[in-house]
Parts: C-alpha cells; sequence; structure tokens
C-alpha cells in the first residue's frame, strides 16, 4: 500500500472540466428561459393570446428551463433538456418563431453534449493539457 502513482495510471486533472461545463449549462438554461420568456409577445400576438393552451405551454416551459438549471449534477439532466427542446420544435406546426427557438437550442446542445463527450474521452485517455507533466 504506497501512494507512488501506479505505472501507466492516468493522473486526474488539477481543474474538473465537468464543473465548468455544468456552469455553461446552467447558463445556457437560463438564457433560454430568458428568450422563451421573450417571445411570449409573439404568442399574444401570433398564438391567439398568452392565456391560451399555447401562452401557458410557453410560460410552462420556461420554467422547467429555471428549474433545470437546479438539476444540472444529475446524470439524467441530458435528456430532460432535449425533451424541452422537443417541446419547443413541437411549435413549429403553430407558432413558428417558438419552433425556430427549440431549433437554435437544440442545435447548441447537440454540440454542448458533443464537446463534452470528448472532453471526458480525452480526459480518461489522459490527453487534457491539465494532466500533462511540466
Amino acid at each position: 500500500m504506497s501512494d507512488a502513482p501506479q505505472e501507466g495510471a492516468v493522473k486526474p486533472p488539477a481543474k474538473d472540466p465537468m464543473k465548468s461545463f455544468r456552469g455553461v449549462m446552467a447558463g445556457t438554461l437560463v438564457c433560454e428561459a430568458i428568450t422563451v420568456g421573450l417571445a411570449l409577445p409573439v404568442v399574444a400576438r401570433l398564438g391567439g393570446g398568452v392565456g391560451t393552451v399555447k401562452g401557458w405551454a410557453v410560460i410552462a416551459i420556461a420554467i422547467l428551463l429555471l428549474v433545470a438549471c437546479g438539476f444540472v449534477r444529475r446524470p439524467w439532466i441530458g435528456a430532460v433538456i432535449v425533451v424541452l427542446q422537443l417541446a419547443l420544435i413541437a411549435f413549429l406546426f403553430s407558432i413558428t418563431a417558438i419552433g425556430v427557438i427549440g431549433l437554435l437550442f437544440l442545435a447548441f446542445w447537440l454540440w454542448a453534449f458533443w464537446l463534452r463527450r470528448d472532453v471526458a474521452r480525452r480526459m480518461a485517455a489522459g490527453t487534457l493539457p491539465s494532466q500533462q507533466q511540466r
């Protein structure tokens, strides 16, 4: 039982890159909730009013995006985010502007999840710059 590093063992990074990613996720969720909330005048004008089912659905999605910020550490949050994006994209058939917001943010989330997977792969292989010997 020695504390010496084992031969071939991967050194963990000095800073946790996934912690940074959780901050990006929370910030993006807040920005998306604000964007969806700012689309309410579009719903009022083109969707029959904010008091309709469409209006309440947009409000509910904006609130769920804010609630999701509290769960960014959970492993299932990625699926929740994708489902919320698909709910926004469903508006393409009734209020196109809301659906476009969903498409734009879905594109960002797919890129961010790919980036997170790439960082995790590189971290496991020990090839992150913070894992290199100086």
